[in-house]
């Protein structure tokens, strides 16, 4: 299979490296989800994380950590698989594979919408499982649940803020750690020093990204977990606001930080390896 053509290269080398991010960083994605839905915001964002770390482990045993692992898995494996070779076709048709500053942030846009739609009801039922307000037991109960009560509607629900979060953050992921590559003299890009040279430049690059969308995450975290409350984008927006003030929209950012950052740093550093082993580099 994987000698048939650089888009099938692509979405393998995706979907690995998706797989094995997913499954290291869930327990950081279940915790920012429970920041976001608590009503209180912690004083400090490190203390909140490690006060809802202790409380999952408690109420829900050390694997607690790792719900939601079915639909993360559902989502990020095809989802990474469909971005990589998305923006594989992008770049190899519309800038000859060197994309400048400009032209990143667009491909990563354009590769992360075509996903995030894609995606979207499995993102809903993700959010869910992780926030410890909902109980399915199945992913096929919980599509029947969501559907039944709420229709279709129910399964694309917080798409708008998904799409703000998400394409924006690849974008200026791609900017980002494009252009920091590109300032690392090449003797280092190469041997055995190229994995964790490009892990530091897609940490540097997740940093920044995630502060930037930040607010999108928490605005769609509402939208998803309470449909009859928040029934449009701007209402959610505005009750954030009232409720929690400004900080309220950087509610779950230091483990939406990590995640998001260790996350694709890694998914980066597999996927460049690999498709240097398929000979697409």
């Amino acid at each position: 299979m994987c000698n048939e053509s650089p888009l099938v290269k692509s979405f393998v080398a995706g979907s690995f490296s998706g797989t094995c991010s997913t499954i290291l960083f869930q327990p950081l994605d279940l915790v920012k989800t429970r920041l976001q839905t608590t009503i209180t915001i912690p004083s400090s964002s490190s203390v909140g994380m490690l006060a809802t770390v202790g409380k999952v482990v408690r109420n829900e045993r050390l694997f607690g950590l790792w719900k939601g692992m079915t639909p993360s898995i559902y989502r990020c494996v095809p989802g990474v698989g469909l971005y990589f070779s998305s923006l594989n076709w992008l770049k190899t048709n519309f800038c000859e594979g060197q994309p400048g500053a400009l032209e990143a942030i667009m491909l990563g846009v354009v590769a992360r919408t075509i996903t995030g739609i894609t995606m979207i009801p499995i993102t809903v039922i993700k959010t869910r499982y992780e926030s410890g307000v909902y109980s399915y037991n199945s992913m096929r109960e919980a599509v029947c649940s969501i559907y039944m009560k709420e229709g279709a509607r129910g399964l694309t629900c917080g798409l708008i803020p998904t799409l703000l979060r998400d394409a924006p953050f690849s974008g200026l992921y791609l900017m980002f750690y494009t252009q920091t590559k590109k300032r690392v003299p090449q003797r280092y890009m190469e041997g055995s020093m190229a994995p964790p040279v490009h892990f530091t430049c897609g940490v540097l690059a997740g940093i920044m990204a995630s502060m930037v969308t930040q607010p999108f995450d928490v605005v769609k975290t509402k939208m998803q977990l309470y449909p009859h409350k928040f029934t449009s984008f701007y209402q959610a927006i505005w009750y954030v606001n009232k409720k929690y003030g400004p900080q309220g929209y950087f509610k779950g950012l230091v483990p939406r930080m990590l995640r998001r950052t260790l996350m694709a740093a890694m998914a980066w550093t597999v996927y460049e390896q690999i498709t240097k082993s398929f000979g697409l580099k």
